[in-house]
């Protein structure tokens, strides 16, 4: 099995490998390691049938990926089977980690993912960074990353890369933020400000919220739309299994759609944006509510209790949601519409108004809406196993470079 098309990758990771027998040997290496990967466990036999090489070019492979702590051998596979039993393998749950960290409006996290997609290690710290300059910001992340990687080291495991996820705009040189208008950065090239120990990605958190979905959700198709929300509002399309990112990069900057040409201002210029309708202050400021730590959790609760402001300003912003997503479903025609982070929490009463605006506005039969099951962790989940992608596409770079 082979990995979904990306872009979100440290770089030198997944490249085109070249049409000669060195690049046939490291395309083969990423597919024994995929095959593995995605069935939990396989014998050399069971991966040479899967990619149809034969048992002897994938046991030299196999031989290969457990050297470089790769693969690791289980034993004998269960009994019932015919014929010899082979060993079973498994990818390490040591060797290279995906580190992922995100910076939000409000906090800053980081994690720390082995090849089998579990999170060893993490951090996270509450933080108002909203105006404050990248360098500090940075900084303190730079703090948290040294403390997960130190703590996964630990347990014998070594960075292979590190992913950011932002709130912005990011070119697609894949570590400047050109445009962050929650965190009022602009043109800042995180590089310089990062630690160099290892390689980097910089992307915006709604596209790795969407990778996060397409690779760790249950069920969830190769077409769709990933729209999250946090104090801003981001969405990503996916299209045959990769992210549509447009001609800069930019795509998807759902939360800055005009609902009401004639709303309140935006911190990014416009005014009505979707953002200052269905952004959790929006919904907080409507609500009556002063912001707070756990925003989706006090809204929640007081919609659970039938508070009739809260439910109220979670109707009106469902409906604002489903005005916007009008356009995008129009325009994309995508096979379902994925509810992430804040909204996923917050789903049970946003649903209603945002499904009544797609059913009468939406040109064909209406988009189907699911809800994330990964909430506000995907964006740190994505950065992360972007770079387990890497490795996994390209198992040699890791090794040799």
């Amino acid at each position: 099995m082979t990995a979904p098309p990306h872009e979100a990758r440290p770089p030198g990771a997944g490249r085109a490998l070249p049409d000669t027998q060195r690049g046939m040997r490291r395309r083969n290496l990423a597919r024994v390691l995929h095959a593995v990967s995605a069935e939990g466990s396989l014998s050399r036999a069971a991966v040479a049938a899967r990619i149809g090489l034969t048992r002897a070019a994938v046991s030299t492979l196999v031989d290969e990926l457990i050297r470089w702590g790769l693969l690791e051998e289980l034993g004998p596979e269960r009994p019932g089977r015919v014929g010899r039993p082979g060993s079973a393998l498994a990818v390490s749950g040591r060797g290279p980690a995906g580190i992922g960290a995100e910076i939000g409006v409000d906090h800053l996290a980081v994690c720390a993912v082995d090849l089998r997609g579990a999170v060893r290690a993490r951090a996270v710290r509450h933080t108002a960074n909203r105006g404050r300059a990248p360098g500090p910001v940075v900084g303190e992340l730079t703090e948290l990353v040294r403390h997960v990687v130190a703590e996964a080291e630990r347990e014998a495991l070594r960075p292979a890369g590190l992913a950011v996820a932002v709130p912005g705009l990011v070119a697609r040189d894949g570590r400047t933020v050109v445009r962050a208008p929650n965190l009022d950065w602009h043109d800042t090239d995180l590089a310089p400000l990062l630690p160099a120990d290892w390689p980097l990605t910089v992307d915006n958190e709604a596209n790795f919220g969407a990778l996060a979905e397409l690779w760790l959700g249950a069920g969830t198709p190769r077409d769709f739309l990933h729209v999250s929300a946090e104090i801003g509002i981001g969405a990503a399309v996916v299209v045959d299994g990769g992210l549509l990112r447009g001609t800069r990069g930019f795509a998807g900057e759902l939360g800055h759609v005009p609902v009401r040409p004639d709303g309140p201002p935006c911190p990014c210029g416009g005014r009505g944006c979707l953002e200052q309708y269905a952004g959790e202050e929006a919904v907080l400021r409507a609500a009556g509510l002063a912001p707070r730590e756990d925003p989706v959790g006090l809204l929640a609760g007081r919609a659970e209790q039938g508070d009739a402001s809260v439910r109220a300003a979670l109707r009106d912003a469902g409906t604002a949601l489903g005005i916007a997503l009008t356009g995008a479903a129009n325009l994309l025609d995508p096979e379902t519409v994925v509810l992430g982070g804040a909204l996923a929490g917050l789903s049970p009463w946003l649903l209603p108004s945002l499904e009544t605006e797609l059913r009468d506005r939406t040109a064909g039969p209406p988009c189907p809406v699911t809800v994330s099951g990964l909430g506000s962790e995907g964006p740190l989940l994505g950065a992360a196993h972007s770079v387990i992608r890497g490795v996994l596409d390209d198992p040699a770079a890791v090794v040799h470079g």
